[in-house]
């Protein structure tokens, strides 16, 4: 099985959901995510500034897609 979608930009590879640390494809990180109410990290790399978000979740995801600064600054 390819390991990588051609369509992957996450760059997380030391993380041991990272499609090229098992053959499971990008399965194991959705599942993860979707389970803490959170969005892929390679959601994240398609945005721009996605390095100064404060967390993973859905809201802080929307928050730098709208450019939104985080609440707590």
């Amino acid at each position: 099985m390819n390991k990588l979608s051609q369509f992957c930009s996450c760059d997380n590879f030391k993380c041991p959901l990272h499609p090229t640390n098992h053959d499971k494809g990008c399965a194991p990180c959705i599942k993860k995510n979707l389970k803490l109410g959170e969005i892929p990290n390679c959601f994240f790399q398609k945005v721009e500034n996605s390095n100064v978000r404060s967390g993973d979740t859905f809201e802080d995801f929307a928050q730098l897609v709208l450019g939104i600064k985080n609440k707590s600054n």
